[in-house]
């Protein structure tokens, strides 16, 4: 008998929990989606475009962004490449460490998160660079500028730390995409 009342207990006790369950699995709404508050991610004054998927808001979705999708490259180019040339200065000769990483960084205003960034593994001075819409940091940020370019050579090949014997640089003045002749000395150490 312990079996059985084990049996009617364990019963009772599955449909006492099924009673109760509250899932929701009522059919799917197609309910208006809200747009992500980005004024966190990008920087003030930034344009930004609707994503492939949610046109801007007023805009009714057509074509392949109606379908859920979007051609490839669709959003990807929002300008030219910066161009320059990168050099390091006479009294830093020698003091770039083996394995170091360069990072170019292009930057809308003086300060605040990087728009696009190139890195390149063991760069040798003078060096020809060019960073361009394909660098970006967040893909559907605009590429329009104007950037602030900087460099730095790093011995860890982490971008977020700035060690003591780190070197950096800066362009001067503000440049836009298409910009050619760029000339960035590296000429500090950290």
């Amino acid at each position: 008998m312990p079996t059985r009342t084990f049996s009617l207990a364990l019963a009772f006790s599955c449909a006492v929990a099924l009673a109760g369950c509250d899932r929701n699995v009522e059919p799917f709404t197609d309910d208006a989606v809200e747009e992500p508050d980005l004024a966190r991610i990008f920087p003030e004054g930034a344009k930004v475009e609707g994503s492939p998927i949610m046109p801007p808001a007023g805009e009714a979705a057509t074509g392949a962004a109606a379908r859920g999708s979007a051609p490839p490259q669709a959003r990807s180019n929002s300008g030219e490449a910066v161009r320059g040339v990168l050099s390091l200065a006479p009294e830093l000769a020698g003091q770039v460490p083996d394995g170091a990483i360069l990072f170019v960084i292009a930057r809308m205003g003086a300060a605040g998160p990087p728009t696009a960034v190139l890195r390149i593994p063991d760069p040798e001075f003078p060096l020809a660079f060019a960073i361009g819409p394909e660098h970006r940091m967040i893909q559907q940020m605009p590429f329009t500028g104007p950037f602030t370019i900087t460099a730095r050579v790093d011995a860890d090949g982490n971008a977020i730390s700035k060690n003591p014997g780190d070197l950096e640089g800066a362009a001067q003045g503000a440049h836009s995409p298409g910009d050619e002749g760029i000339e960035l000395v590296i000429d500090e150490m950290l």
